[in-house]
């Protein structure tokens, strides 16, 4: 088997201001798998510290497992290698089911175990952290493109100016919202919140530290967990009680990793929403086969393509009218991004 890797770097239309920091752009690897019958496989690494790998431990890790496929080594085995490198192994892990899926004819998402076809998932808005003002125009315009669900970032302002802000933004569109803190509140803040606006959102996702699994238990309100995932692994994030569970295939080391933690999340009767972290074409896109292959999905955090400048290649799984569509062709239908130059 051939393997290659290339990088990329993504700028964002408008830098994304989070509790976690300010995103600029995206920036990582395209890894491009061969076999010997020239089916082609494409998977994309993109690390964000915080939740995967940095940079550089990535590209190393990517080099040298390019290195080893090139001398013949079991793929699967050199992907085991990349546990604990979440970015690298998404690349990987990617590549190889969009080659399996391709040569068997299969878009990826029915590769993943989806029983029919899919035409289109639903996906969120995501409205970025803002004053009162500039957080409701993002929102009415946000609900005018068909968004019937809403995720709010919040955490980066004062506590009080939050709950101002989610009351604004229900009272102003007919839409399900969600509220993201990315970590950033003590338990007494999160109390206070769920307890100001708890009632008028379907979650409030990530409200403390990502190890804090004692204090997301102890909370009274609706909750998901995003970053804990991540972090402690899903079956210690049970302990936390989640409503929901936020899946990021880059974070969790790859898509196939995603969909298993999803079957398992409906087992215990944790609801699967799938999101990505601002990934290019080909991580994107995998994302939307991940929730197509998923039974009953809820709005997914899909809609990210307009965050960038520029990208890996065309869209291929656009958003129109809250719903992703999900691409028909064979594997991820991104193989052609490799010779691509936005």
């Amino acid at each position: 088997m051939n393997a290659a890797i290339r990088p990329f770097s993504l700028p964002l239309s408008d830098p994304l201001e989070t509790a976690r920091g300010r995103i600029e752009r995206r920036e990582g690897f395209l890894l491009r798998v061969e076999s010997e019958d020239e089916t082609v496989g494409v998977g994309e690494a993109a690390p964000l510290p915080g939740w995967t790998e940095h940079y550089d431990e990535c590209e190393l890790a990517l080099a040298n497992a390019a290195e080893t496929i090139e001398r013949g080594d079991d793929a699967e085995a050199v992907l085991e290698n990349l546990d604990g490198l979440p970015a690298a192994r998404h690349a990987l892990d990617l590549a190889l089911a969009d080659l399996r899926a391709s040569r068997a004819g299969d878009p990826l998402y029915r590769h993943f175990g989806a029983a029919s076809r899919v035409e289109s998932v639903p996906v969120n808005a995501t409205v970025g952290d803002a004053d009162i003002e500039k957080t409701v125009e993002a929102a009415e315009r946000a609900a005018d493109a068909g968004f019937d669900c809403l995720k709010l970032k919040v955490g980066a302002r004062p506590l009080s100016a939050d709950i101002e802000r989610v009351e604004a933004v229900a009272d102003a569109v007919d839409a399900d919202l969600r509220a993201d803190a990315n970590a950033a509140w003590s338990r007494q803040q999160a109390q206070q919140f769920l307890d100001a606006v708890g009632d008028r959102l379907a979650y409030v996702e990530q409200p403390l530290p990502a190890t804090d699994i004692a204090g997301l238990a102890a909370l009274s309100g609706t909750i998901a967990i995003d970053e804990t995932v991540a972090e402690v692994g899903f079956e210690d994030a049970l302990d936390a009680n989640p409503d929901a569970v936020v899946l990021k295939p880059m974070a969790l080391g790859g898509p196939r990793r995603a969909v298993e933690i999803a079957e398992e999340a409906r087992d215990e009767g944790i609801v699967p929403v799938v999101t990505t972290t601002i990934d290019g074409a080909v991580a994107r896109t995998a994302a939307v086969h991940v929730a197509a292959a998923i039974p009953d999905i809820p709005a997914c955090g899909l809609a990210t393509a307009k965050l960038l400048d520029s990208d890996l290649g065309p869209d291929i799984a656009p958003v129109a009218d809250g719903r992703a569509v999900v691409p028909q062709g064979n594997g991820n239908g991104t193989a052609d991004t490799w010779g691509y130059h936005a």
